[in-house]
């Protein structure tokens, strides 16, 4: 489980608006990298029963994290949530995308962090000071929390690119690359909202 050993440390060295950054998206082969920050309330508020429902975004259910989701927003100090979309991804690399989508998301924030915890990415483009953790969904709330938040607001976006693309069943797949989601590019061909310098989808017709 999570916890705030890293947002402590912080706090004693007088950082008391620390953002959680991280990103889900990198390997799907459709749909755009979206990140999330998000600002934990300070220390006094981090006994709470809600936090139980927050760990690493990849361990809860879709039903849990909607619920998670929920508890964060309502109890956040600000919430971000930045894209980088496939033509991005495919111009700049998923990396610097990703990088991108991060830096888009503190810019969402109402109020300037001064200092990030950042999921694995070292983050120089924001200007803010950072610690990059590895796994660090895993070991900080304030990561696991924007986890939760970029997971739940992209699986939406793919739900809703479902009915736009429709052959592609994105509202189950979200993008990734599943042996039914790759048929269905083999017979339609990729769709505008496929990254076209991932293979498969750069091998078939456009």
């Amino acid at each position: 489980m999570p916890n705030f050993d890293w947002e402590y440390i912080l706090n004693s060295r007088g950082f008391t608006l620390i953002a959680g950054i991280d990103e889900v998206g990198r390997g799907p082969l459709a749909g755009p990298v979206a990140a999330g920050a998000v600002i934990l309330p300070p220390p006094e508020w981090h006994i709470r029963p809600w936090l139980e429902k927050i760990d690493d975004s990849k361990k809860l259910s879709p039903y849990a994290r909607e619920q998670a989701a929920a508890e964060i927003k309502k109890h956040c100090l600000s919430l971000g949530i930045g894209l980088a979309n496939a033509k991005e991804i495919d111009l700049i690399g998923i990396s610097e995308a990703t990088k991108l989508a991060m830096v888009r998301a503190i810019n969402k924030l109402n109020m300037q962090p001064e200092y990030l915890l950042i999921d694995h990415v070292k983050l120089v483009e924001a200007k803010i000071p950072f610690t990059s953790l590895t796994k660090g969904d895993t070991i900080s709330y304030s990561i696991a929390a924007a986890s939760i938040v970029a997971k739940v607001a992209r699986d939406k976006l793919m739900t809703e690119a479902n009915e736009i693309h429709s052959g592609y069943h994105f509202d189950k797949n979200k993008g990734y690359g599943t042996k039914a989601h790759i048929n269905s590019i083999k017979l339609l061909g990729p769709s505008p909202f496929h990254r076209r310098s991932f293979a498969p989808v750069k091998f078939y017709r456009v």
